[in-house]
């Protein structure tokens, strides 16, 4: 709108606004327009009352906050997430009722007026001066949106909000200005639309369509007389009139719009009268924001897609900025979520854990090729109460996770990985004792190398005493002999391991780098169950390795526009050579044809993995895959304080918890049920020459992954460190860090207290 005409004066509209100003301001609206008396309440100008002149030429309209829903892949409802519960419609799809309820209501002259109604002052003050109070105000429905507008742009910020409601002679002088501007530049129907979409009905719903879910389980163009009506009261005082809450005074203001109705000409006298006598029909939904109302037990899942959304710059350049969009909502977010995978990693944990048990358990399943996470879930909710947790057990502590579990020997396969894209042969033999110190001195990245201590060795030994070399990559595999890795990476290495590692997108749950230590191969570093699956979905892939994913799209919905955001993408890229992931395949197959990985097996459809238990049985893992899905399943105490010996799971007792007896029924029910219907696909895999071909048995264990003592249980003993750097070598075994901050129950990492390059621990 110009500010001057082509004459150089003030335009109609602009004398207009300059005419009521001062008026308004001249007499404060002859006692305020319904405000209390200046002297009763304190409400003097005080520097309140800007010059209507100084004030914005246009009111700001940020977009209204509305819910966001996340949707599975399928298309499917997972759950609504939202800083204020609204749905935006337009007013064609607003009940009639509605609309003519509010008006007669709320601003029964809402059609012959201006933004001010100069009628309804005179009224009001005519009323108030009988009264001697403020029994009846005078802001117009335009003004009333405007108000709102303000409330809207104050968000949750309490300060703000207080600044746009506060009863003083600015705030009326700020709302007459730019309601003068929406009626000239929206027309009424635009703003009874807006005004029904901003407006607070209770209940946490905001806006008429998530007021008529709210109450009636219906929707706003489905709204009868009675129901517009009830809504329509509420308005003026959400809590007085809450009809859930005091249906009384709720039926009372119902029938009072209704007399209005039928005083205006909206509706007859007896269309009315019939009205009143129904009773007020409620059909009330709870209010069902976050995560915690997901379906199919996706509440962590759900949150790590609100994780992602606040943490990937594609979606903002700042934190602010991004928080800014999640809070406004409107967003509709189809994730990758697969509901038959989901449906199959609950039932499959449901079966096995309790959520009521000791330790819990916790799952995720990846597509190889494409790093889409198909399913996440655990055995203790999302919630509050007993045998709940908000803690995700399946991701990273920087996306709401903990700080992750020692993933035992789940971690093999990586440093095999290493060894066969350094040149190392298939059917390469190492001697593979019992009971070995920790070979030295074994090279690491930048030319250092890691030096065992000559005085007080390290030492490591297998899960039975049985288990004794000569054993070749195979068998070795297969049944999980600690004593052949570490040959194997002490002759490679360090440095090729870790770099494998990060290759495949391995790294520390609590974001700390990996250690250059030997002990490394037998998986003593915290890792995610997400982590842990989206590495061997590189093997499955063929050595692609795809970083993880989990939004497929988003669009964004602002009053009446809808428009399509960017979304992380997953990066795909070679971690080894085909011919190292089909070796790998091979191997891994083996684990769950012949090996400690029996019981996961999925019968005719090709399948491989690893099993992996860790020192004293705090945690057990198995992490296997198809060429189609790759999945990790954990089980363990989230607070690394319960043992896995003498325990019972899922109603069943275990005298000792292998990788292989318990996460690898669960990794096989899941996998069956996620996977049915479902093409069976082959995997590439190479032939391995056995060495020395003879017969060892399987054995009844985890598969003889032994035990790393990481010394003689001397916290304070040298038992090596690098040398060749900065390094000032290493220390004892690694002691429970002293935390600077506050850490909830279920945030600690599994760590090791007996002496060791790392944490030492039993890795079968």
């Amino acid at each position: 709108m110009p500010n001057k005409r082509s004459g150089g004066g003030l335009s109609p509209t602009q004398q207009a606004a300059k005419f009521l100003g001062v008026s308004v301001l001249a007499g404060a609206v002859l006692a305020g327009i319904a405000l209390p008396a200046v002297g009763a309440l304190g409400l003097a100008a005080k520097g309140s009352v800007e010059s209507f002149d100084e004030l914005p030429a246009n009111m700001k309209t940020p977009p209204l906050s509305q819910r966001t829903t996340i949707l599975d892949a399928d298309g499917g409802q997972i759950a609504t997430v939202y800083s204020r519960d609204r749905t935006v419609v337009p007013l064609k799809d607003i009940s009639p009722y509605m609309q003519k309820a509010i008006v007669a209501i709320e601003d029964s002259r809402f059609y012959q007026h201006g933004a001010v109604d100069l009628k309804g002052v005179l009224r009001a003050l005519n009323k108030n001066a009988q009264t001697g109070g403020v029994s009846q105000g005078a802001s117009t429905l335009t003004q009333q949106y405007v108000k709102n507008v303000f409330v809207e742009e104050a968000g949750n910020d309490p300060t703000k909000v207080a600044q746009a409601t506060q009863q003083t002679i600015g705030r009326k002088i700020r709302e007459l200005k730019y309601a003068i501007q929406v009626e000239e530049e929206l027309g009424k129907k635009k703003i009874l639309e807006n005004y029904l979409n901003i407006t607070f009905f209770g209940q946490q719903a905001y806006g008429v369509e998530a007021a008529a879910q709210r109450y009636f389980s219906t929707s706003a163009k489905d709204l009868d007389l009675e129901q517009a009506a009830l809504l329509a009261g509420i308005v003026q005082s959400p809590s007085r009139y809450d009809p859930v809450n005091d249906e009384t005074e709720a039926t009372k203001r119902r029938n009072t719009v209704l007399q209005r109705m039928a005083a205006v000409g909206d509706i007859s006298r007896a269309q009315a009268a019939d009205a009143m006598k129904a009773p007020l029909g409620l059909k009330v939904s709870k209010p069902k924001n976050g995560c915690i109302t997901a379906v199919k037990g996706a509440g962590f899942f759900c949150d790590y897609v609100r994780e992602v959304f606040l943490t990937d710059p594609v979606f903002g350049k700042t934190k602010e900025q991004r928080a800014k969009i999640w809070n406004q909502g409107g967003l509709t977010i189809r994730t990758t979520m697969d509901p038959q995978a989901q449906n199959a990693a609950q039932r499959s944990i449901k079966k096995h854990v309790y959520k009521s048990d000791e330790v819990a358990t916790a799952v995720s399943l990846v597509q190889p090729g494409t790093g889409k996470i198909l399913a996440m879930g655990q055995s203790r909710p999302y919630g509050f109460k007993k045998n709940e947790t908000q803690i995700n057990l399946s991701v990273d502590q920087s996306m709401g996770g903990g700080m992750g579990y020692q993933p035992g020997s789940t971690f093999k396969p990586i440093v095999a990985a290493a060894a066969l894209e350094d040149g190392m042969p298939a059917n390469k033999v190492y001697s593979s004792p019992y009971q070995m110190a920790y070979p030295s001195p074994v090279s690491a990245c930048d030319g250092k190398r890691w030096v065992n201590d000559p005085n007080n060795p390290a030492k490591l030994e297998n899960e039975n005493s049985s288990e004794v070399g000569p054993y070749d990559m195979r068998e070795a595999t297969a049944k999980s002999v600690n004593t052949y890795y570490v040959q194997m990476i002490s002759d490679i290495g360090i440095c090729p391991v870790t770099t494998m590692a990060k290759k495949m997108g391995v790294v520390r749950a609590d974001g700390d780098k990996m250690p250059q230590v030997p002990s490394i191969a037998l998986g003593t570093q915290e890792m995610s169950p997400l982590t842990m699956a989206n590495a061997y979905a590189t093997f499955a892939a063929r050595g692609m390795h795809c970083t993880p994913v989990a939004i497929e799209s988003v669009s964004r919905r602002v009053g009446d526009k809808t428009s399509s955001l960017e979304v992380p993408k997953s990066t795909c890229s070679r971690a080894m050579s085909e011919n190292t992931a089909d070796t790998i395949n091979a191997l891994l197959k083996g684990v769950v044809e012949d090996g400690t990985g029996k019981k996961a097996g999925l019968g005719s459809r090709p399948s491989a993995g690893k099993t992996g238990t860790t020192d004293e049985r705090y945690a057990a893992w198995f992490v296997g895959y198809t060429p189609n899905m790759a999945g990790a399943v954990w089980v363990g105490d989230p607070a690394h304080k319960r043992k896995m010996v003498g325990i019972t799971i899922g109603g069943r007792s275990y005298g000792k918890v292998f990788g292989g007896e318990v996460p690898g029924p669960i990794w096989g029910d899941m996998m069956s049920g996620a996977l049915e219907g479902k093409p069976v696909e082959n995997f590439n895999t190479v032939d391995i020459p056995d060495s020395r071909p003879r017969d060892r048995g399987d054995g009844d264990s985890d598969g003889g992954g032994g035990r790393d003592d990481g010394g003689n249980g001397d916290d304070d003993g040298f038992i090596g460190g690098l040398v060749g750097g900065n390094n000032n070598g290493g220390g004892g075994g690694e002691p429970f860090p002293t935390p600077s901050f506050s850490i909830p129950e279920g945030f600690f990492r599994g760590q090791s207290n007996g002496g060791g390059n790392g944490n030492g621990g039993r890795f079968g």
